[in-house]
């Protein structure tokens, strides 16, 4: 059988005495919670209303788990015992409106593998930074020895992972989608980054509703486990107040001195939990720039409630390698720095990259426009930004925010014609920064093939 081909529903019977579990979307969480289930004893239908990627495809194939591909069949989604969602699914989904009128429990992959585990959590969310918190705290844990996975949003799906492995300790970066599936999942050590506007269109355009969604982080939690969260951010503050905690909190802050928690003290991170106490320069740290700042905090707090050793955490710190796709340096092409951030997909995160540059900025902007607010970005903009390259089908919206603070915006079509035409408007020592603001979908993958493009293009000047 080719690995391209569907295998049809009636080949496999159905068989195990668990019921049957329905996997929707066929992605890396989709596939990973498929083979989790499959594990437990339980027979596993997954549904994908797109096309399945060829690996994901041969990876059920190969286990025998029965798919389907570019359709919902509905008689076998809603004769499932539980549905596990891609976090990609929106709750509006017909399909999702049928399973929840039919009273079947919709669940996230996390939320179904972390029943099979006893792993302490890390659980890691934000509006931004989460993916480089994540990543610096596991580098940091894996650095001082312990027995810990890298899961969630990043790496290979939390699910396949307690399935194949045994780690002591789990450190998940979470989104909102991923949380607003999770119910009776608990983490042992919580971090709340910020709360800015994203992603707004799957929340009724409801500030109020994203919060609550990041919240959910901290359900669950005892008076044994710790809700780590930064003071100086405006929305988070604001949505504590009107909520208990049963978890011991940790704040950090750069703008004020906190007592338990982390705080900036004369360009010294200071971190004081428990008795632990650690300090560190911020000029040492490998992440610079003020939102990195608190990722290194955040990260820096976890380490201590874990009680690592100071000169671990010093040394991680360091000489961590930050992710691809976020303010990535592609190269230097006749003194012009070009940058790759394309994981920047909402305005926040474009506002935090331009606020770490230093030189005159030619700025690629653009994609598919969540309800966007460029509002912030103006002053940034007014300051650093000589030129706009718009990358997207419409970019209308990035005109009216800016066609009176920047002289020149240009539309483009393509990562290659953005990377020439910004290429030409920068001189020697500018930076042409890919840094969108926006999802990719218009014109590409996903943000990983967007910065990919990107940096291929950057190398064929």
């Amino acid at each position: 059988m080719s690995e391209n081909k569907t295998i049809p529903n009636q080949l496999l019977p159905l068989q195990g005495a668990g019921g049957v579990i329905v996997v929707l979307g066929a992605g890396e969480s989709g596939v990973g919670a498929a083979f989790l289930a499959q594990q437990q004893g339980y027979e596993v239908f997954v549904s994908d209303f797109g096309a399945i990627a060829d690996h994901y495809k041969q990876q059920l194939i190969d286990w025998n788990i029965r798919f389907e591909e570019k359709q919902h069949t509905e008689e076998e989604i809603l004769a499932a015992v539980e549905v596990i969602k891609s976090p990609g699914i929106p709750e509006k989904a017909p399909i999702i409106k049928k399973i929840k009128e039919k009273g079947i429990s919709v669940i996230s992959e996390i939320e179904f593998a972390g029943r099979y585990t006893d792993a302490k959590i890390i659980g890691i969310t934000g509006s931004n930074g989460k993916t480089t918190t994540t990543s610096l705290t596991y580098h940091i844990l894996k650095n001082a020895g312990l027995n810990v996975g890298l899961a969630g949003n990043i790496g290979k799906s939390f699910a396949y992972q307690v399935a194949t492995e045994k780690f002591d300790l789990y450190v998940l970066e979470l989104s909102s989608f991923m949380l607003d599936d999770m119910h009776r999942f608990k983490v042992d050590i919580a971090i709340l980054l910020n709360i800015t506007p994203d992603h707004l269109d799957r929340y009724d355009y409801k500030m109020e509703n994203y919060a609550a969604s990041k919240f959910r982080v901290t359900q669950n939690q005892t008076a044994d486990d710790y809700f780590i969260f930064c003071a100086d951010d405006p929305e988070t503050i604001k949505g504590m107040a009107g909520r208990n905690f049963a978890a011991q909190q940790l704040p950090f802050s750069i703008e004020k001195k906190i007592e338990t928690g982390a705080y900036l003290e004369e360009d010294n991170i200071v971190i004081n939990v428990h008795k632990q106490h650690f300090q560190m320069s911020i000029s040492d740290l490998a992440l610079q720039g003020k939102h990195n700042i608190y990722n290194s905090m955040a990260s820096g707090i976890a380490a201590k409630v874990l009680e690592l050793r100071n000169p671990t955490i010093r040394d991680s710190m360091s000489n961590f390698k930050n992710i691809e796709h976020r303010l990535e340096s592609v190269g230097k092409i006749s003194g012009i720095s070009f940058i790759n951030d394309s994981k920047a997909t909402n305005v926040n995160s474009t506002w935090y990259a331009l606020e770490s540059m230093t030189s005159d900025v030619v700025l690629i902007l653009g994609g598919v426009d969540k309800g966007n607010d460029y509002s912030m970005l103006k002053d940034l903009v007014k300051q650093k930004v000589k030129a706009i390259v718009c990358l997207g089908k419409d970019n209308k919206r990035i005109h009216d925010a800016f066609e009176d603070l920047v002289e020149i915006i240009v539309n483009t079509y393509s990562a290659e014609e953005a990377v020439q035409v910004s290429y030409h408007l920068a001189k020697k020592g500018d930076t042409v920064l890919l840094s969108p603001a926006c999802a990719s979908f218009d014109l590409f993958k996903n943000y990983e093939d967007r910065g990919n493009q990107f940096k291929h293009a950057v190398k064929e000047l």
